[in-house]
């Protein structure tokens, strides 16, 4: 029996997701994920000024006339969102964790799908790929899937991002325009990346905290590791201790932003403290320009 107050939540994300396709990102949507091609449709008879590289050969011999095919846009998308909700996604220095954020930006992107007709499903991961929901269309399988995220008990702590996108590039068995959405605080999944890349449209949607890359001087602090659990003491008074974890904390981004470069994969960042909804209408508008 689901809570009361995780459909609560869920109605909450509906009605405030579905006013923004409505007024913000329907159109941009279909203008930057096309579909996959053209297929064929019928034929019909030439006529002056038809292309004769689109002539059907066969039917043309058959018939005595010349006859051309007929194609129509593919239109119909495959939209997977591959969630991860290790131990770090449970972290929000703000009034919102970044599991939620997850949750709401896949409800936005869903309905956004729905719209323009396309197919969304739903992959969770940690160390393991804990869950699987096949793409469907209709606005009540966009439901289930925040559901999921909201209500879901990860069974794993940890992150293993290349045992997901190896998992992703085994069962995907066409094209598919993939939301990645993580905190990206992983390694060695660099070349699972890559080969998944090279078939699918992936975007990467970086999850972060303020708190992540930058400590407030607050003096003596318990901090427990999120997807380890253990604990330790850490004085926040030392302006080195906070220096340096800055400094991993922007080690780490740039790392992250030359791979992602190099592979040629869109990235939207965004804080779990702030509104989501510049990033993704900035990313957006940069892709529908350079398209």
């Amino acid at each position: 029996m689901i809570p009361k107050e995780i459909l609560k939540k869920v109605r909450h994300i509906e009605i405030r997701t579905t006013r923004l396709v409505n007024d913000l990102f329907g159109g941009e949507y279909q203008s930057v994920f096309k579909g996959q091609g053209i297929e064929f449709a019928d034929v019909r008879e030439y006529v002056p000024g038809d292309d004769i590289r689109t002539i059907d050969w066969n039917v043309t011999a058959r018939s005595q006339h010349p006859f051309v095919k007929k194609f129509v846009e593919e239109r119909e998308l495959t939209v997977l969102f591959v969630v991860d909700m290790s131990g770090s996604q449970y972290f929000g220095s703000g009034e919102r964790l970044k599991a939620e954020v997850a949750a709401e930006i896949t409800a936005l992107l869903s309905f956004s799908a729905v719209k323009n007709n396309d197919k969304t499903g739903l992959v969770i991961v940690t160390d393991e790929v804990e869950k699987n929901i096949p793409v469907k269309k209709g606005k009540t399988h966009v439901l289930r899937v925040v559901r999921e995220i909201l209500y879901y008990k990860p069974k794993g702590r940890k992150t293993n991002l290349s045992k997901a996108l190896e998992y992703l590039h085994n069962f995907l068995t066409r094209t598919a325009v993939i939301f990645l959405i993580s905190d990206f605080m992983d390694q060695g999944y660099e070349k699972a990346l890559k080969i998944l890349s090279r078939r699918h449209d992936v975007i990467a949607i970086h999850l972060k905290d303020r708190r992540e890359e930058d400590l407030p001087p607050i003096g003596l602090v318990e901090v427990e590791d999120c997807e380890t659990g253990q604990s330790s003491l850490a004085d926040f008074s030392r302006k080195s201790l906070r220096q340096m974890y800055q400094q991993e904390a922007v080690a780490r981004n740039e790392k992250l932003d030359h791979l992602l470069k190099t592979l040629g994969i869109d990235r939207i960042d965004i804080s779990a403290e702030c509104s989501y909804v510049e990033p993704i209408m900035k990313f957006f508008k940069i892709r529908e320009r350079r398209m």
